[in-house]
């Protein structure tokens, strides 16, 4: 088939259906790009998970195709799966914003990348030809770190936007929405929309980021001791917001956490974020000032029981621990399925005697880098696309979308409400659906590359909910004979109820085998009887549907 008349294929690696793991793939017949390269970072139901990434096996299929990455923004939700995809399959370019490139660039030292990676960082002028089968273009947006962007990219067969994530905010900390480059590319004509639907179901505009100032400035003028700010390390907008009311309050700004010293010193050197050199301290100086003189500000907003605030409650950290009159602030609202964890955090420094301060009524402490569902229609009126996929959002997220583009005149049947690997076809202005590529999950422990599958987390979860049972068993196979009579040892269990469960799956266990071995038998016969036999009596018995795994030895 002649280049001209082949489709341009869309599909997400991640970012449909889910909060994080942005990875957009635009491909033709001969080349494939890129938009974000995200981790999502695990829920408390995913035990010794780290990250979780895009499945790359399609990527890796085609990797002779790949031509370029491109990155809208910063945060970890769009760059933080990088290393990840770097390792899996050669990427000729990586294409970034100022900030982005120099997050980039820290992250892959960190990660110990030593294959050279070429990236070139661009702004609102840019204009980057890929191949014979791409021009790709970008309009500034506002969110909650600087030098974000949405992208345009023009195919032989149509155009296609994809906002990345952004809100619409006229009094910005920092450069404004280039609201009339994007109704420009509106105007010229686009035939998809890739469209942040975080906000999705919050009717209305999203608060400015300036609104957050006020309620800062409030918990400042009324603090009696030390103040200790929790926010995502990425949002350095707030952070300069906060860093300039801690100095306009005469405290000294103690950084904790690896991240948000990682980032802030970036953004420092970068310009995006100004703090006078002696108004920062290390966390061993805090005892040379007094409290009402100090402002700590940290990661662990969102209870992560690795991050520099649930190391401070746990009396992790040698220089600082809470103290009754210290005002915690957490300047951020719980990701979906954190909430429990941020409460429990939030309840621990209450009984250590903290002041919290959560995001509400009271006090505006967070504003939300995506739109609201007035700022939706806006794009939507603004870029009037012929087709569209609502991105960058859980399913209802996604289908309240689709269904708000619905009601401004886009036709049903030409809203997407798409899942990770489901594909577009695009071809001479007219969007249909097409395919399935793969697009999974891998579960990331530490910085393994390899990953971690369902099952192996299907097993932890039954570990840390369950227990473990391990049976071992000697026979002698020739001759067809239990030699010892079934040990059995057990993880997971209080002392007591081990005692009883040994006892009597032994004994559940010595007679189902008994049985079985009357006759001719297997490994595999075996090791099924045993795991039905104790399975269905510690079933019975206590509720619980343990890991068993039988272990057979044979003393022939």
């Amino acid at each position: 088939m002649p280049l001209a008349d082949s489709p341009i294929n869309i599909y997400a690696l991640g970012g449909l259906g889910e909060v994080g793991k942005n990875t957009y793939c635009i491909e033709s017949e001969n080349s494939l790009i890129l938009l974000d390269a995200g981790v999502r970072f695990p829920e408390a139901t995913l035990p010794g998970v780290d990250y979780v990434i895009p499945d790359y096996t399609y990527l890796k299929n085609h990797r002779n195709k790949i031509k370029a990455l491109f990155i809208t923004h910063g945060h970890e939700d769009h760059i933080g799966g990088i290393p990840f995809l770097i390792r899996s399959v050669p990427i000729p370019v990586i294409y970034a914003p100022r900030l982005a490139a120099a997050l980039i660039r820290h992250k892959l030292e960190d990660a110990r990348i030593k294959d050279p990676v070429t990236i070139v960082e661009y702004d609102h002028d840019s204009i980057f030809k890929i191949a014979d089968d791409f021009v790709v273009s970008f309009f500034r947006v506002t969110h909650s770190i600087p030098d974000s962007y949405g992208i345009c990219v023009d195919t032989k067969q149509g155009r296609i936007v994809d906002t990345g994530d952004f809100k619409i905010d006229l009094t910005p900390v920092g450069a404004k929405f280039d609201i009339e480059k994007l109704s420009r590319i509106g105007a010229e004509g686009v035939d998809l929309l890739l469209a942040d639907s975080t906000n999705a179901e919050l009717e209305g505009y999203t608060p400015s980021e300036t609104n957050v100032r006020g309620g800062v400035e409030e918990v400042f003028d009324k603090a009696p001791g030390r103040i200790i700010v929790s926010t995502f390390s990425s949002n350095i907008n707030r952070i300069q917001q906060v860093v300039e009311v801690a100095v306009a309050h005469g405290r000294k700004i103690c950084i904790l956490g690896r991240s948000m010293i990682k980032v802030v010193g970036i953004a420092r050197e970068y310009g995006y974020i100004k703090i006078p050199n002696d108004a920062i301290i290390e966390d061993s100086m805090l005892r040379n000032y007094r409290a009402n003189e100090v402002c700590i500000l940290c990661t662990g907003s969102q209870g992560e029981a690795t991050a520099a605030l649930n190391r401070i409650v746990s009396g992790d950290n040698r220089n600082v621990s809470i103290l009754p009159g210290d005002t915690v602030v957490f300047s951020s609202n719980p990701i979906p399925g954190n909430g429990a964890l941020v409460d429990a955090l939030v309840n621990k420094l209450v009984k250590l005697g903290a002041d919290v301060k959560q995001n509400g009524l009271a006090f505006s402490l967070h504003s939300s880098g995506h739109p609201s569902r007035q700022e939706l229609r806006l794009m939507l009126t603004l870029v009037h696309p012929k087709y569209f996929m609502p991105a960058h959002g859980e399913y209802r997220m996604l289908k309240l979308h689709g269904e708000l583009a619905e009601t401004l005149g886009i036709q049903k049947e030409n809203i997407f409400i798409c899942d990770n690997g489901d594909t577009l076809l695009l071809r001479n202005h007219v969007v249909s659906r097409g395919g399935h590529v793969p697009a999974e999950d891998v579960y990331i422990d530490g910085n393994d590359l390899d990953g971690l599958s369902s099952a192996v987390i299907n097993d932890r979860a039954i570990l840390k909910n369950d227990g473990m049972v391990v049976i071992l068993l000697t026979i002698d196979s020739k001759q067809n004979k239990l030699l010892v009579d079934p040990i059995i040892y057990t993880r997971g269990f209080d002392a007591d109820e081990s005692l009883h469960v040994v006892r009597h799956a032994r004994m559940a266990a010595d007679d189902a085998i008994k049985e079985l071995m009357l006759h001719k038998v297997t490994f595999s016969d075996i090791k099924a009887t045993l795991k039905g036999a104790v399975s269905k009596y510690i079933s019975r018995k206590t509720g619980r549907s343990p890991m068993i795994i039988p272990v057979i030895m044979n003393a022939e």
